[in-house]
């Protein structure tokens, strides 16, 4: 797994999700740049959006960065009810 300062600078890339399709792949984090609901939200083990998000029917504001609890298990699976973000890589 990649160190803390590759991921903060998005060493391995970005992607751009802001549609509803489902995306599959390890997520080293997730950066909010429109104010967001999660449909699907989970990590390597198990935890789900309710574990990362306390009201998780509510938005997400902009701006907010999601991060797994543990970085050797990374975010796997993402979908969107309404919203953008950043996946990085």
């Amino acid at each position: 797994m990649r160190t803390w300062n590759e991921i903060l600078s998005a060493a391995a890339g970005t992607i751009v999700l802001n549609d509803t399709s489902t995306y599959t792949g390890n997520i080293a984090a997730i950066h909010v740049i429109g104010d967001t609901v999660f449909d699907t939200l989970a990590d390597a083990k198990g935890n789900d959006k309710a574990d990362y998000i306390t009201t998780p029917a509510t938005a997400v504001k902009a701006g907010a960065m999601l991060t797994p609890f543990d970085k050797q298990n990374a975010f796997t699976t993402i979908k969107l009810t309404s919203g953008s973000v950043v996946l990085v890589l």
